[in-house]
């Protein structure tokens, strides 16, 4: 189900993020029709009593035009409840309009998705990142097939990997978050190594990782009863290995880590972004990627 609903804000400031260098979120829908098994965003803190009921801010984009008069300049982030790029997004087009507004007013971008929808902007996301723009997808599994079983209404990972090509190929700077690593499920040295070796075929100059997920009470029992669903006795290891844990660590994470990292470093690319930074603002992507692969300190991103 669709409805409207009337925000009283839309941008919303991030304290300093080392990871995805935000400064502000912007969530244009609630609720998510990818649905994702593993989705935090079900967690009961967030109070979204339906997450499959998609709710639309019909004046989102007014908003963002008054925000964007009063805001310090600084990456947004285009969500963080949801993907902007849902299938909805293709009929309504909330994203574009506020992409649009974005590149009037000169601010960098950061769009976290799933979705190769996202091809549709490849031109606002163009004039965009020539202040700043990174397209990052995420990206669980290099296996289509388990990609479909996790993650079952969201694009499949080849045509994610697809769509980074485009934009790798027409030098807008994009990556990976290969985030969740599901225990049991995608914590295989295969997947790991795999997902690494199609990001460097798709021109991704970063990966974002964490071998783990999080849980909390309300995502914690959807995903509960989908692992009873889809992969029958395998709720028992994790009740029994994680408890009431937020943070659950993959069992052998470390290990993980290091093959990561080493794959990483053999395809040339970095575990870690490049931000916005206004004293920066005009000078390219590209003349920055190989100073920091020799600068860059990987435990920094666990």
């Amino acid at each position: 189900m669709i409805k409207s609903i009337h925000a009283k804000t839309i941008l919303s400031p991030l304290k300093k993020d080392p990871f995805f260098g935000i400064s502000y979120s912007m969530n244009l829908y609630r609720g998510c029709q990818h649905q994702c098994i593993y989705c935090d965003s079900r967690s009961k803190c967030y109070q979204i009593a339906d997450f499959s009921d998609i709710l639309m801010k019909e004046n989102a984009i007014d908003l963002l035009e008054k925000e964007l008069k009063k805001k310090k300049k600084g990456t947004i982030a285009t969500g963080s409840m949801n993907d902007c790029y849902m299938p909805v997004e293709e009929e309504i087009g909330l994203t574009r309009k506020a992409l649009s507004v974005i590149a009037k007013n000169k601010f960098p971008v950061h769009v976290l998705t799933k979705s190769d929808l996202v091809l549709r902007d490849i031109d606002l996301l163009s004039e965009i990142s020539k202040t700043y723009a990174a397209v990052s997808f995420t990206i669980t599994s290099a296996d289509d097939g388990l990609s479909k079983k996790i993650e079952p209404s969201a694009p499949v990972s080849s045509r994610r990997f697809a769509a980074m090509k485009k934009f790798s190929d027409k030098g807008i700077y994009t990556g990976v978050i290969m985030t969740p690593i599901l225990p049991y499920i995608t914590d295989s040295e295969e997947n790991i190594i795999g997902i690494v070796e199609k990001a460097a075929e798709s021109g991704a100059k970063y990966i974002l990782s964490w071998m783990g997920l999080t849980m909390r009470e309300g995502q914690r029992e959807y995903f509960y009863n989908k692992l009873d669903e889809l992969f029958p006795g395998l709720k028992e290891k994790y009740i029994l290995l994680y408890g009431d844990q937020y943070g659950c660590s993959v069992p052998e994470h470390k290990k993980l880590e290091n093959i990561f990292r080493d794959e990483c470093r053999k395809h040339n690319i970095a575990t870690r972004m490049i931000f916005y930074h206004p004293k920066e603002v005009n000078k390219k992507i590209s003349e920055f990627f190989m100073v920091l692969l020799h600068e860059i300190d990987c435990k920094e991103c666990y």
